[in-house]
């Protein structure tokens, strides 16, 4: 049964930094994970591991892919019962449409700048009429963005260049379908 998860940030996204999932998949068993899976094409797996630590994990697979596929994504790893933990803690367990609900996984958690950094923007995401949410739980910010995420000013906002979820930042993003389906993967 897998045990871990890792996620990769901007693999197979508009044409750029083209990652094949089977190719992928090799370098994960090449590194000695057993058990390997993926699902779809944005970069997440599945796989058992005896590795140290997850930030160990995270550089090992960063630094294969780069390595041997020649693309160098960040890559976060979470624990089987982290992400059981990220689904148990759903601020937005109401929002009926997946789509509408994403996890922002990060590296670390965020600390009170990161913190005072989405009140800001969510007050004035709202300012401008966004019926959007953001709460945060630990290393993850749930996003609950009633249009979809690519409609959403508090998504852009944040995304802007210094906020939590800039291009600098260490992390990726998953719609709630994806975060459940890799959550039944682990559990499988």
């Amino acid at each position: 049964m897998p045990t871990h998860l890792a996620l990769l940030r901007g693999i197979n996204v508009g044409g750029h930094n083209r990652l094949a999932m089977a190719d992928l998949r090799g370098v994960m068993t090449s590194l000695g994970h057993a058990d390997v899976a993926t699902y779809i094409q944005s970069g997440n797996v599945v796989f058992t591991t005896t590795g140290p630590n997850m930030e160990v994990l995270a550089a090992e697979l960063e630094r294969a892919i780069a390595e041997t596929l020649g693309v160098r994504p960040k890559v976060l790893v979470l624990s089987r019962d982290e992400l059981s933990q990220v689904v148990a803690a759903n601020p937005y367990p109401k929002e009926t449409n997946p789509k509408c609900l994403h996890g922002v996984f990060r590296a670390d958690a965020m600390g009170p700048d990161d913190i005072a950094a989405v009140a800001d923007v969510l007050e004035r995401a709202r300012a401008k009429g966004s019926a959007d949410d953001a709460t945060v739980v630990g290393r993850t910010l749930y996003l609950r963005t009633a249009d979809g995420l690519g409609r959403s000013e508090l998504a852009a906002q944040l995304a802007r260049a210094k906020g939590p979820l800039s291009r600098d930042a260490r992390t990726t993003v998953r719609n709630w379908a994806t975060v459940l389906k890799l959550l039944a993967l682990l559990e499988a």
